[in-house]
């Protein structure tokens, strides 16, 4: 069978994007592992389905899968890509696009400028929904390491992240906390593990080791966590740029009960076909 697709980036969080809407296709876990390999396959950090959605009130569905097989819940910077994608391929001329993922619904609206800002739903803060081994709901937890215990915020942004601040994100250890953050105990799901330093009340540089993947150029749920994270602690303001490794977006939180709004670019790469 040869497979339609298009490889996209989000400030360098590459995907393969890949339309079942006009398309028949069935991927198991070796497959998508055999895809995003960056030798023998294509190549990307994740793998991103669109597909006819399930309820009349959204416009399309899509299933995001990370690089090792395994299907995850949200993508900030997958979700700009998918907006840009759709409206490539034809598949809709609206700007603004309701879609359907394993996390909920989020509204996509396409800028003049080509960038897109995402309506990515209120955090999760609860311990038991994130999820994440603690009693009660804290602005900051001690988590123990090899090397003795950090502070973290945890919050799902339909996902789960654990959010560290650092002093220096060039020289922090991200190498080595982020695997043992990302498969600590605590979060039985794993865990997307963000270090975070703050420049001012309105500007953070951000890595984030992600589940599944490794450290990535850019993560887009991960940057909305870490706002989040920031803002609960006392750190932040409404409005905060975001500095990741691929480039930055602006992330809006005016706090509790209220959704996160992301906004940033989408690139194409190329468009391919590959024999599975």
């Amino acid at each position: 069978m040869r497979l339609r697709f298009t490889k996209m980036h989000g400030l360098g969080n590459d995907f393969v994007m890949i339309d079942a809407v006009s398309q028949r296709i069935r991927l198991s876990a070796e497959k998508v592992r055999k895809i995003a390999d960056r030798r023998f396959g294509i190549g990307c950090d994740q793998l991103l389905i669109v597909e006819i959605p399930s309820r009349p009130d959204v416009d399309f569905k899509y299933r995001i899968f990370n690089c090792d097989g395994s299907e995850v819940e949200n993508c900030g910077n997958g979700a700009r890509c998918f907006a840009k994608f759709v409206r490539e391929r034809k598949l809709t001329g609206k700007k603004e696009i309701k879609v359907e993922t394993k996390a909920g619904v989020l509204l996509l609206k396409v800028q003049d400028n080509g960038d897109v800002s995402v309506d990515m739903g209120k955090p999760e803060l609860s311990p038991a929904q994130i999820p994440f081994d603690n009693a009660e709901e804290q602005s900051k937890y001690r988590l123990t390491l090899d090397h003795g215990e950090i502070e973290i915020g945890a919050v799902s942004m339909g996902n789960p992240h654990a959010v560290t601040v650092i002093d220096n994100c060039k020289k922090g250890p991200i190498e080595q906390w982020g695997p043992q953050i990302e498969a600590h105990a605590r979060f039985p799901q794993k865990v997307n593990a963000g270090f975070m330093e703050l420049l001012s009340r309105q500007e953070v540089n951000l890595r984030v080791f992600e589940r599944g993947v490794g450290e990535t150029l850019a993560c887009g749920t991960g940057a909305c966590a870490a706002v989040v994270s920031g803002r609960l602690q006392g750190l932040l303001d409404e409005k905060v740029k975001v500095n990741l490794p691929g480039g930055s977006l602006q992330i809006d939180w005016p706090g509790r009960d209220q959704p996160v709004i992301m906004t940033g670019p989408a690139t194409t790469v190329y468009h391919g076909q590959i024999k599975i």
